[in-house]
């Protein structure tokens, strides 16, 4: 089992502005989700904690690896999209029509960035290498994460934009004896019952 976790809230998430690869720390409220996380997860028996290589993630991947006493392993797969020229920005700049064509064509890629098909590439081989019934922590970011769950529905990448994923959220991603992912949970927040930010 893959128990996707999206990684703790950032100032630029607090402020509604696409973060893609702009490596920025957790806030302070998010330092709070990444521990509600790892109180979680620590009476499970996790095998391995694997997490993008932002510093967003691996914060909250360390928070969830520490009571386990586990390394956490860093794999490039797991990144969130690169929006190129549309990092950093406020949704509301990005152009109405750029974003209408984005949302439309996931081989549409924003300028500079990286397509949405290809986000989904990589979880899927990501996901292919998780093959053992150990549960595994992968801390990722909001596109990938919407991909794997495409991937465990057979839906195309279209269906990401029917979705809403909340920060420090837990999905859960499993293989039937047959290879095929299903979707075991989708943005759990219970964990986060009581924290306020």
């Amino acid at each position: 089992m893959i128990a996707f976790v999206r990684h703790g809230q950032t100032e630029l998430n607090r402020g509604r502005r696409l973060q893609g690869r702009v490596d920025v720390p957790l806030s302070a409220f998010g330092e709070q989700q990444a521990a509600a996380l790892a109180r979680a997860f620590a009476s499970r028996p996790v095998a391995r904690v694997v997490s993008s290589p932002l510093q967003r993630a691996t914060a909250t991947a360390a928070a969830i690896a520490a009571p386990h006493a586990l390394p956490v392993e860093t794999d490039a797969r797991l990144v969130e999209l690169d929006y190129g020229d549309w990092d950093g920005r406020a949704l509301a700049e990005v152009p109405a029509a750029d974003w209408a064509a984005w949302r439309d064509d996931p081989d549409y890629a924003p300028p500079g960035g990286e397509r949405l098909a290809d986000v989904t590439a990589r979880v899927a081989r990501f996901c292919a290498d998780e093959r053992d019934d150990d549960l595994v922590i992968a801390v990722s970011h909001v596109s990938p994460i919407k991909a794997a769950v495409c991937l465990a529905l057979g839906v195309g990448d279209r269906a990401t934009w029917q979705m809403f994923l909340d920060v420090a959220s837990v999905t859960r991603v499993g293989r039937r004896p047959g290879g095929n992912l299903f979707l075991a949970g989708f943005n759990d927040v219970s964990h986060l019952a009581g924290i306020e930010g």
